[in-house]
């Protein structure tokens, strides 16, 4: 089976691999990870990075000319499967479905209509045939009867076992994966470092695909910290962690790792976020939690709020007994994986 996939996001790309891994004889087109070898994108994700409304606004032309180019290589794809990215991936389904009326396109990963712009969930009902959602409480939102919960894809992948016992003094530094996150926050995890002294054992969390120039052109200070590239196996072994906003803050709950969110963001995406959108929560486990029973599981530092002082301050004071109680609750309301669930969707009506 040749499938159009357009999976713009790394965490997207990872969950992409574990559905595969229960498919047969996929044939990838589209844009995706040039790691995996189920195909060669016509587009590595790296290419479609963007920070912020300022830059997607730089890069609009030529986004319009990459879902063209997507709309041209569907012709030959027998299913298409968008993951996130709805910026990008709803216009495109748009396209899509407009030039291919009967080609199925599955959406997984669906974007966040309950925290904004809802009116996005007619746009998805009316080119979307499959809407495969990863958090219980957002089927809600759908009413066509394509939409459906599928398990959370974190629960297949995150496989690693932790001790309170085995991380004393180790704390797991994550400034983010985008040039403008790590730019803002690591002077201050370096001070941070620095003050917390000899106690501690920093590890500092970079990207696996990171090149050694990156590195050395992002990373203030890096010889203060011990260097790993598994975000899971550094969590595991912390017994805290400071983390910048993204899918990292929900594998720390999963695992089990307290930690504090620390987001900078550029001021006018702070704004548009927080007076325009009114969002008032940007931790993913905070989200799902105050959904499910109104409570929240970690504290969330952001803009101004984030100094050395203030970290310093969540790592000594943050209530661990109270963490791992929530962050029990949050992994028995997803309940399951959604990687095995997404495959037999995506292999149905196919001879293989």
């Amino acid at each position: 089976m040749k499938l159009l996939v357009s999976a713009l996001e790394p965490s997207s790309n990872l969950h992409l691999k574990e559905v595969l891994k229960h498919t047969r004889d996929i044939e990838l087109m589209g844009i995706f990870d040039k790691s995996i070898e189920n195909g060669t994108p016509l587009y590595d994700i790296s290419q479609m990075a963007i920070m912020g409304v300022v830059d997607a606004v730089k890069k609009l032309r030529w986004f319009f000319k990459v879902a063209d180019e997507m709309v041209a290589l569907a012709k030959d794809a027998d299913k298409v499967l968008l993951m996130d990215g709805s910026g990008f991936n709803l216009p495109l389904a748009k396209k899509l479905k407009t030039a291919y009326p009967d080609k199925e396109i599955i959406y997984y990963i669906l974007p966040q209509v309950w925290a904004s712009r809802p009116k996005r969930v007619a746009k998805l009902e009316k080119y979307c045939d499959h809407l495969l959602g990863i958090l219980p409480f957002e089927i809600d939102y759908y009413k066509s009867g394509k939409a459906q919960y599928v398990g959370h894809p974190l629960l297949d992948e995150i496989n690693v076992g932790r001790s309170d016992e085995k991380t004393k003094g180790c704390i797991a530094f994550m400034p983010g994966s985008r040039k403008a996150e790590i730019s803002r926050l690591m002077p201050v995890f370096l001070e941070l470092r620095r003050k917390l002294g000899s106690e501690i054992r920093p590890l500092l969390v970079i990207p696996p695909s990171f090149s050694n120039e990156k590195i050395a052109e992002l990373y203030e200070g890096i010889d203060a910290f011990e260097i790993t590239r598994d975000t899971h196996d550094a969590l595991k072994r912390s017994e805290f962690a400071f983390i910048c906003s993204g899918t990292a803050t929900l594998e720390a709950a999963l695992i089990g790792t307290p930690f504090t969110l620390a987001y900078i963001a550029k001021k006018i995406d702070y704004f548009i976020a927080f007076k325009i959108l009114g969002i008032t929560q940007i931790g993913l486990a905070n989200i799902i939690l105050s959904h499910y029973n109104g409570t929240t599981l970690h504290n969330e530092l952001l803009q101004e709020e984030v100094t050395v002082g203030n970290l310093l301050e969540e790592y000594y004071n943050t209530d661990r007994k109270k963490f791992a109680a929530k962050a029990k609750e949050l992994r028995e309301y997803l309940g399951h994986g959604s990687s095995e669930n997404v495959a037999k969707i995506l292999m149905r009506n196919e001879k293989c």
